[in-house]
C-alpha cells in the first residue's frame, strides 16, 4: 500500500483513504495531518489502520492522529469507535499499557524561584519517584488492598491520604472507570501490578519540570482558565500508566481472543495483532472489566506520584504543597476503550470508543467536564520529546469529527533501536545540558532511545490537531528539568 495517489485530500489537515483500498475495508481511513507529517508516516501505519477499518461493527472511519506511527495492531495514533452491540473489543486497539497517560500540575512558582534550586529539585524528584524496567513504590499493600485500588482507582488514593479531593475533580472520569471487576484479571496481573504504584516505568516515560513563558501563550484567556497564570510559571508535566499490571491483562486477553476467534465467533484473523471479541460476548465483556481495572491502576499510580512531587516541592522549598499552589490541571488518559455517546449521522448513538495513543478532547459543555472547564473545552495535554516542550490544548466543538479524539504526543519518528544505534547517552546529556535542560535517567540505553530526534516535530503535530479542528494551543510548555524511565 502507498500513500499516494491512494490518499485523497479532503481538506486542509484531513486526507482519505476510500473503503476500496483494501479488500475487507467497511469503512474508510481518515488521517489527520499536515503534508510534512503525512510525508513523514511509515507505510505500516496506513496498513494497520486500513485493517482496523475491517472490524466488525465500525462506524464512521478508521481515524489516524498526527502523530501515528507504527504500533500493536491499531497504529499507536489510532481511533475507532464500535457499534456495542455489532462490534468488537480489541486490546491492540487499546494497548498493553493501558491508561497510560498524562498529568499536568501548576504552581505558584516562577523561573526566577526555581532554577537556584533545580539540581535539588531533580535529585528529590528522581528519589522519590522511581523510575526504570520493573521497580517498586512506596506503597506498601497486600493483594487484597489492591483489589479496592483496582475498584476504586485514584479515588482509593485520595482516601489513603495521597492526595486531595480536588484532584479528583479534574482527573478524567473522576480518576475511576466504572465496571472494574478484578475477578476478571488473572493472579499473575496482580502479582505483577501490586507493587508499582507511585513508580514511573521505563520507555518514553518521565517527569519533567516545565516552565511557561509569555512567548509560549497562545490563548491567554483559556491558559489563565487553566491555572497557567504568572510570567515564568514553573509547572510539572508526567507520562506514565499501568506499569506490568496492564500489560499482563492485554497479555492474558490477546491470547485468549486469538484463539477463540475463527472457533467460537467465527471471526476472520486478519492481523493477529488485532486479535478480538465480539464486545457482546462474555468474553469480551470481561475483558472491559479487567480493562477498567488497569486503567485505575493507571489513575491511582498518577495520583501517588502527584503526592510524592507535593513532598518533594514541600522539602525543597520549606512552604506546604498548599501555599506554593500546586495542584492538578488535569490529568488525561490514552489507550482506552470507553462507552460514550456521539451523534452520528444526526442521531445520538452509544459508541464504545477505541483511543491507541490518542486522548479525547471533549468540548465546551461537554456533562463529563467539571464545572471549571464547562466554558473552556478540556485541557488536553500533548507531551514532546524530552529536548523539545510540550503542549496544553483545549478541545473544540469541530472534534466531533473524530469522537472528540486529538493527538496524544509528538510521535516517534524513529525506532528504538535506530536512535540508540544514533546517538550516545553522554551526547544526549551533553546536547541537553547546552540548552538549559538537567536530566536524570535510569538507563543510558533508555536516554539514548528517547533522544529528541527520534521525535516527529511537536510544533507541527500540535499546529496540525488545530488546522484539522481536533483541538486547539492554549500555551507551549518548556522543559528544565527531566527524570527519564
Amino acid at each position: 500500500m502507498t500513500k499516494a495517489p491512494s490518499l485523497e485530500q479532503v481538506r486542509p489537515g484531513l486526507y482519505e483513504l476510500a473503503p476500496g483500498a483494501r479488500k475487507g475495508m467497511r469503512v474508510p481511513v481518515r488521517v489527520f495531518a499536515t503534508e510534512k507529517l503525512l510525508g513523514e508516516m511509515d507505510e505500516k501505519v496506513f496498513e494497520q489502520a486500513a485493517n482496523v477499518a475491517t472490524l466488525p461493527g465500525i462506524v464512521g472511519a478508521s481515524f489516524a492522529m498526527p502523530d501515528a506511527h507504527w504500533g500493536y495492531g491499531f497504529p499507536i495514533g489510532g481511533v475507532a469507535a464500535m457499534d456495542p452491540a455489532e462490534g468488537v473489543i480489541s486490546p491492540g486497539g487499546i494497548g498493553f499499557d493501558i491508561n497510560c497517560g498524562m498529568r499536568l500540575v501548576r504552581t505558584d512558582l516562577t523561573w526566577p524561584e526555581v532554577k537556584p534550586r533545580l539540581q535539588e529539585l531533580l535529585a528529590g524528584l528522581a528519589s522519590r519517584v522511581p523510575a526504570g524496567v520493573g521497580g517498586s513504590g512506596f506503597v506498601r499493600i497486600g493483594r487484597d488492598e489492591f483489589r479496592a485500588v483496582l475498584l476504586r482507582g485514584a479515588r482509593w488514593a485520595v482516601e489513603a491520604g495521597y492526595g486531595e479531593p480536588e484532584d479528583l475533580r479534574f482527573t478524567e472520569s473522576g480518576g475511576c472507570f466504572d465496571g472494574a471487576d478484578p475477578d476478571c484479571v488473572s493472579k499473575r496481573a496482580i502479582e505483577r501490578g501490586h507493587r508499582q504504584l507511585g513508580t514511573l516505568g521505563s520507555g518514553n516515560h518521565y517527569l519533567e519540570v516545565q516552565v511557561l513563558h509569555d512567548s509560549g501563550i497562545f490563548d491567554a484567556h483559556l491558559a489563565r482558565a487553566f491555572g497557567l497564570d504568572r510570567p515564568e510559571q514553573v509547572v510539572v508535566m508526567f507520562h506514565c500508566g499501568s506499569r506490568g499490571f496492564g500489560h499482563q491483562v492485554a497479555t492474558d486477553y490477546l491470547r485468549d481472543f486469538l484463539h477463540a476467534m475463527p472457533k467460537k465467533w467465527g471471526l476472520p484473523v486478519i492481523d493477529r495483532e488485532l486479535a478480538c471479541a465480539p464486545f457482546s460476548s462474555r468474553e469480551g465483556r470481561d475483558y472491559m472489566a479487567a480493562m477498567c481495572c488497569a486503567a485505575n491502576m493507571s489513575f491511582a499510580n498518577r495520583q501517588v506520584i502527584l503526592h510524592r512531587v507535593r513532598e518533594v516541592f514541600s522539602r525543597v522549598f520549606g512552604r506546604s504543597a498548599q501555599d506554593l499552589g500546586i495542584r492538578t490541571v488535569y490529568d488525561v488518559a490514552h489507550n482506552t476503550a470507553k462507552l460514550e455517546r456521539h451523534v452520528v449521522g444526526g442521531r445520538e448513538r452509544e459508541l464504545l470508543v477505541h483511543r491507541k495513543g490518542a486522548t479525547r478532547a471533549f468540548p465546551p459543555g461537554h456533562p463529563e467536564l467539571p464545572r471549571d472547564y464547562q466554558a473552556t473545552g478540556q485541557p488536553v495535554i500533548i507531551g514532546g520529546s524530552m529536548e523539545t516542550g510540550s503542549y496544553v490544548l483545549a478541545g473544540v466543538e469541530t472534534g466531533a469529527v473524530s469522537y472528540y479524539s486529538t493527538a496524544h504526543g509528538s510521535g516517534r519518528a524513529m525506532s528504538r533501536t535506530r536512535a540508540r544505534k544514533s546517538t550516545s547517552a553522554d551526547e544526549v546529556r551533553r546536547r541537553m545540558e547546552q540548552h538549559g535542560i538537567l536530566v536524570h535517567a535510569a538507563s543510558d540505553r533508555g536516554l539514548s532511545e528517547e533522544a529528541g530526534f527520534a521525535y516527529k516535530d511537536v510544533d507541527e503535530v500540535a499546529e496540525a490537531t488545530e488546522i484539522a479542528g481536533l483541538s486547539r494551543r492554549v500555551a507551549h510548555l518548556v522543559p528544565v528539568a527531566n527524570v527519564k524511565g
